[in-house]
């Protein structure tokens, strides 16, 4: 059996059995989410994907689709609610992208782009949670957990391991290793483990692997939608490296020049790179914005006035 929905608009068919997000992710139908994935049963406890069905504020994630459904989700009321649980979650955690391992493929850093969130509006409550690097292969740094739960049902249905649980509630919840001594050393969890790559945040980090990861390689999440996505997606670009010279963009925020000075300082050198690289916006060659394709952006200076947050937003 199968039926049709309207989304935003958008009238989508469904197939028997789905929910209103796994039919409007199968049509390219973009839904805000944070603790749901297509590989694991949906627990609904994120609320990002809450949207109104019918005139009722329900999460899609949990909700089946049913046809003749009218379905409200890029709304200004709702992403208004969105944008306050992503401060929440910021205020509530130790979210510091500029050194965060996983910045760029972060789905938490990506709802604050997409909500346009600019900065915080709650107390920040600076957890000392507990660091665990005793894995030699993984750590699990609890400041950036957001409590989705992603690892506890991929350790379970995937791995068949139950290496993850969350205790306590309010400002007592964690996140807890099943083992005897409670270090993940001791949990048997391997690198290999779904576990190990379905968080969505900072939270559980492969060591030797930081800052290597390419933009947008979560496979479940890389596909066209009708709302703009506002991370990349550059699949494909590293295995073109040798066919074609890289494109580089920079630009300076906040009247700092310091780092394009020095760059220009390497005299003749710099004739050397330009035989591997073709430079696109930059005051280098006053470009003032960016072509349809650049591979790498590099930003200097800081963010100080609205200006600055759309630069920034362009090169994301």
């Amino acid at each position: 059996m199968t039926g049709r929905i309207t989304i935003d608009g958008y009238s989508i068919p469904f197939a028997e059995g789905q929910t209103v997000i796994q039919a409007a992710t199968n049509a390219g139908v973009f839904i805000p989410h944070l603790c749901y994935h297509p590989d694991y049963a949906a627990n609904g406890s994120c609320k990002m994907c809450t949207c109104k069905i019918n005139g009722r504020q329900v999460s899609s994630c949990t909700t089946p689709a049913v046809d003749g459904q009218v379905i409200e989700s890029n709304t200004e009321e709702l992403n208004s609610e969105r944008r306050a649980l992503t401060q929440m979650l910021f205020a509530e955690g130790n979210h510091h992208c500029p050194s965060c391992e996983t910045s760029g493929d972060c789905e938490l850093q990506n709802m604050a782009y997409r909500m346009g969130m600019t900065a915080l509006i709650f107390p920040n409550f600076h957890p000392g949670r507990e660091t665990d690097a005793s894995h030699p292969d993984l750590i699990i740094n609890r400041d950036r957990c957001i409590y989705c739960e992603l690892c506890v049902r991929a350790s379970r249905d995937s791995d068949g391991k139950e290496i993850f649980a969350i205790t306590g509630r309010a400002e007592n919840k964690a996140l807890a290793i099943n083992s005897d001594s409670g270090l993940l050393q001791d949990s048997g969890i391997t690198v290999d483990d779904a576990a190990a790559d379905v968080c969505p945040v900072g939270c559980i980090i492969k060591k030797r692997e930081g800052f290597r990861k390419p933009i947008g390689q979560r496979d479940y999440d890389a596909r066209p939608v009708h709302h703009n996505r506002l991370r990349s997606d550059y699949s494909g670009v590293f295995e073109k490296i040798e066919e074609r010279k890289l494109t580089v963009a920079t630009c300076s925020l906040a009247g700092c020049f310091g780092c394009h000075m020095s760059f220009l300082d390497i005299d003749e050198r710099i004739v050397d790179l330009i035989e591997h690289v073709e430079f696109d916006r930059s005051p280098i060659n006053d470009l003032k914005r960016c072509s349809e394709h650049v591979d790498i952006g590099l930003i200097e200076g800081g963010v100080c006035n609205t200006e600055n947050i759309e630069t920034l937003r362009e090169f994301r």
